[in-house]
């Protein structure tokens, strides 16, 4: 397969430049998605009634459990009533509060050309994290390195269709847990120029994340400019904890954005029941959404989940089954409903390699969510294995899937409508287009080309040495890899991120447990 690039803006003369501008493959940023199918909304507005009144109704008689003195304090002067670590929730002080968060926003990049902005018809597309394994590029299963991890971050940086280098995209298992944070964050940041994500791992973790963002956006552009992600998972049913509560509160404080996402196992911490689920998910992410405007009135912040369906089977979570589809539709409308911008999670599978079960689970999911309407989607290229790996192979076609659900969402251009419909009396009954003009000046544009799906005949495919999908995948991913080049980070604000780093690390004692004291 030939690999031919084209560099990004800004790059001036030499042998590299030369040789890319050669090329007709772009790695250039696409914008961020805005999005012009129409949204699938599978339920009435009788029904979106009947889910926000059960959850309400949930806020108010049952309650959250906020395992945090801070957050408890914090609820009582927002005029909640909290008995222990019980949280009960008027609906009308819910949606006072969740009135306040913007419904959409732009995240400001290092390179300010990939600005993207999120809400309404706005879209973007970000890798997984969090895997504790990798197949590599040998397709070897393993644990990963801070290697290993700038890797899947380069090709975050050359894939057109992912707007984000994320953060942990694997975890690399050479630096210690309590230190971890620090370099994963480097590591975004230098190796590419796009939004990422930042570490809520503990709260000092994520008080380090956001330092480390003022030293290369700066404090105060960051108080009027969201420059990163925080995730907040919940424990479900109902339960949001210290961890999660003092991070959201250190990415509130500075007015940056979390995603606020109950964690659900459909039929294990949910009821067996699709509308039952979402009305308890959604008690759940619109007690977080609340409390991020408690913290800080006006701060972003994202309807979030992790939606999986549990196996009756063996008891593991299952991804791109009906009801998860189902689910992602119906959270769309319930976010749509509240006005605020919503999360999920993208081409997910429980393969154990890049086989058919991969793809097939990662196409039914990515087609959902493209439906559904989801704005910040997460866990877009590598995930395999219930997230227990990231796969170079996959990660490159997941990205090249997402460039191709892109241009479906984009839905049909009409710009060169008449000039087109003219070709048609040129050929004539009987003709072909393949010579005609139109056809010559618009077939790169005209019908997406994926360069990893292999549409040729049979016999060309023999020929050429009967590679399948994840060997191409492999190949490809190599010189893309061959070809970075990382994209230039001024020296002052290097040398201040690595100073930085070597006095936490000084000040963090090397552990392998989460830093939560120092």
């Amino acid at each position: 397969m030939t690999l031919e690039l084209k560099r990004p803006r800004g790059r001036s003369g030499g042998r590299t430049t030369r040789r890319a501008l050669r090329s007709v493959h772009d790695i250039t940023m696409l914008p961020g998605l805005n999005r012009r199918l129409p949204l699938c909304e599978v339920m009435t507005g009788t029904q979106i009634e009947q889910i926000d009144a059960a959850s309400m109704d949930i806020l108010e008689t049952v309650g959250v459990q906020f395992r945090d003195p801070i957050a408890l304090e914090d609820w009582k002067r927002a005029g909640a009533r909290v008995e222990g670590e019980l949280v009960f929730l008027d609906r009308g002080l819910v949606r006072e509060l969740i009135a306040t968060i913007p419904s959409d926003f732009t995240y400001h990049a290092r390179d300010p050309q990939k600005n993207v902005r999120l809400g309404g018809p706005h879209s973007i597309f970000v890798p997984m994290t969090g895997a504790p394994y990798l197949r590599d590029l040998d397709d070897v299963r393993r644990n990963p390195t801070l290697a290993d991890l700038g890797m899947f971050h380069k090709l975050s940086h050359m894939m057109p269709a992912l707007h984000s280098s994320a953060h942990h995209i694997v975890e690399p298992y050479d630096h210690p847990i309590s230190q971890r944070h620090l370099r994963i964050t480097y590591s975004s940041m230098k190796h590419s120029d796009k939004t990422f994500m930042g570490m809520t791992t503990s709260p000092k973790n994520a008080e380090d994340v956001l330092d480390m963002c003022a030293i290369l956006f700066g404090a105060e552009f960051m108080e009027t400019h969201p420059v990163t992600t925080g995730n907040c998972n919940g424990n479900s049913p109902l339960v949001w904890d210290e961890t999660m509560l003092g991070a959201m509160r250190a990415f509130c404080r500075r007015n940056q954005p979390v995603l606020c996402s109950p964690f659900v196992l459909g039929g294990a911490n949910t009821p067996a029941s699709v509308p039952a689920t979402v009305a308890q998910l959604n008690a759940e992410a619109l007690s977080a959404l609340a409390y991020t405007q408690v913290i800080r009135k006006g701060c972003p912040a994202i309807y979030g989940h992790y939606l999986s369906t549990v196996s009756m089977k063996s008891g593991a979570p299952m991804a791109g089954t009906p009801e998860i589809s189902l689910m992602n539709f119906m959270i769309g409308q319930m976010a749509r409903f509240y006005g605020v911008p919503w999360r999920t999670s993208n081409t997910l599978g429980g393969a154990k390699t890049f086989d058919a079960q991969a793809g097939y689970e990662s196409a039914t999911t990515l087609s959902a969510v493209m439906h559904a309407g989801a704005n910040y989607i997460w866990h877009s290229a590598g995930w395999n294995e219930a997230g227990m790996h990231c796969s170079v192979a996959k990660f490159v076609v997941d990205a090249e899937q997402c460039a191709m659900a892109y241009r479906m969402a984009e839905g049909p251009k009409w710009g060169d409508f008449d000039t087109a419909l003219a070709a048609v009396p040129d050929v004539g009954p009987g003709g072909h287009y393949l010579g005609h003009p139109h056809t010559q000046d618009n077939f790169q544009t005209a019908f997406f080309m994926p360069e990893l799906l292999d549409n040729s005949a049979i016999g060309q495919w023999q020929a050429e040495g009967s590679t399948e999908i994840t060997e191409r995948a492999l190949t490809y991913a190599r010189k893309l890899l061959e070809a970075y080049e990382e994209p230039r980070l001024d020296a002052g604000i290097n040398d201040a991120l690595l100073d930085y780093i070597a006095r936490r690390e000084r000040e963090i004692p090397a552990a392998d447990a989460l830093n939560q004291e120092h």
